[in-house]
């Protein structure tokens, strides 16, 4: 039954979700938007994050989030050495393409095979004192479990986005999406900046690891859930533009939220990537596409 305040609920609730769902797809945006690189591991790595954030608070009770931060050094290193493994046995060679994509699937299969051998496939959910609180605005409901992930996803693409654009190698990332000729030009090995792009952008990975285990209990199969949301995200906001993915990832969130409340859950996703396909018929390049 339709009421005001379910409708403000609902659509605040859209809202913080969408925050999150920024810090989920900042990795892909970066990676498949600007290096045109079609990481379909990078939900396996969120969630590799989330297990790491759930071994330390249960081990030592340290904070989820300060885990996801202190893990960004040792996941961009991974994401480093994922990208050159892959540069030296796929884009080296042009075969990107396919056997690009495989090489990407295993890297998911094995990381959720060997979380599923570690940890077995029991929900695990890290819970925390101030992330049990919650307000009331004017009649509305603000859980602090989903406007943490929201404000620290928030922070994450104000972050990328400033670093893409004020710091040399975010510039030199930005230029080898578009010229690696005129990047040579300039002094800079776009190998080396793709390194550096592919290693940032994985170690995104390890803060949105935290936050979703802060907001509902994972498993390893769990990026599964991701792997659509992410390129729709990426996509609906337009190819390498940071903004449009925040904007994308919002609209996706109150469009769930919407559905989930006054139609089912069942029908949020269906009706998100409905919203997808309509806005890339008017806009083909995405929102914020150039």
């Amino acid at each position: 039954m339709f009421s005001w305040d379910l409708l403000a609920n609902a659509v605040v609730a859209g809202l913080l979700l969408g925050g999150f769902y920024a810090a989920v797809s900042l990795g892909i945006s970066l990676i498949f938007g600007l290096l045109d690189i079609a990481n379909i591991a990078q939900p396996a790595f969120v969630i590799l994050g989330s297990y790491a954030a759930y071994v330390l608070h249960e081990g030592y009770g340290m904070d989820p989030i300060l885990t996801g931060v202190l893990f960004t050094p040792v996941f961009y290193l991974i994401g480093a050495l994922v990208y050159r493994v892959y540069y030296a046995s796929f884009e080296r060679r042009g075969d990107e393409a396919l056997r690009g994509l495989v090489f990407f699937f295993g890297v998911l299969f094995i990381i959720e095979v060997s979380l599923s051998l570690k940890y077995g496939v029991d929900y695990r959910l890290v819970q925390t004192g101030y992330l049990s609180r919650s307000i009331e605005l004017g009649g509305v409901g603000v859980a602090f479990r989903y406007l943490v992930p929201c404000v620290v996803g928030v922070a994450m693409t104000a972050g990328l986005y400033l670093f893409l654009g004020r710091t040399f190698y975010g510039r030199a990332i930005m230029a080898v999406s578009q010229d690696q000729a005129a990047l040579r030009l300039m002094g800079a090995d776009p190998i080396h900046i793709k390194t550096i792009a592919f290693g940032v952008g994985i170690a995104a990975a390890s803060l949105a690891g935290a936050l979703l285990i802060s907001i509902a209990p994972v498993i390893p199969s769990t990026d599964r859930d991701y792997i659509g949301r992410m390129f729709a995200i990426t996509v609906l906001g337009g190819m390498g533009s940071i903004g449009g993915t925040l904007v994308a990832a919002v609209i996706l969130g109150v469009v769930e939220s919407l559905m989930a409340t006054f139609f089912g859950p069942s029908w949020s996703l269906a009706v998100s990537f409905g919203i997808l396909l309509a806005a890339l018929a008017v806009r083909p390049a995405g929102l914020f596409g150039r």
